[in-house]
């Protein structure tokens, strides 16, 4: 069961239509980029973070279920992942796994449920 991976939790201070674009994103462990892409559409949303130099500029998907906080204020996101663990993800390239449903489901599957995370419910 993967759905609820990509929904916000009620208690990430996620406010539907705010614009999440360039907010830095921060791992358990650091900074890991800033967004460039979002959705909060309800049961598809996500962020495509920009990790610039981090992961050799490479981009990421990360389901909404994986931010706890978001800091309007500050323009900051905390997502409750290690960067090891982000960077562990399902390799994502927007011009292929964006619309994808193959690949979202795998990484609703990393991210969620019976994935490396010790089966947590989201």
């Amino acid at each position: 069961m993967t759905e609820n991976v990509w929904s916000y939790k009620s208690t990430a201070g996620h406010l539907a239509g705010t614009d999440l674009t360039g907010y830095k994103v921060e791992a358990t462990d650091g900074g890991i980029g800033k967004v460039d892409k979002h959705s909060d559409e309800v049961d598809d949303a996500y962020l495509v973070v920009d990790t610039g130099v981090w992961i050799f500029g490479k981009e990421v998907l990360l389901p909404a279920s994986t931010v706890v906080r978001i800091d309007v204020d500050e323009r900051k996101i905390f997502v409750e992942r290690t960067k090891e663990q982000i960077k562990d993800a399902p390799e994502f390239h927007r011009d292929k796994h964006l619309e994808d449903p193959a690949y979202r489901h795998e990484v609703g599957a990393y991210y969620g449920l019976g994935g490396p995370f010790g089966g947590r419910i989201v």
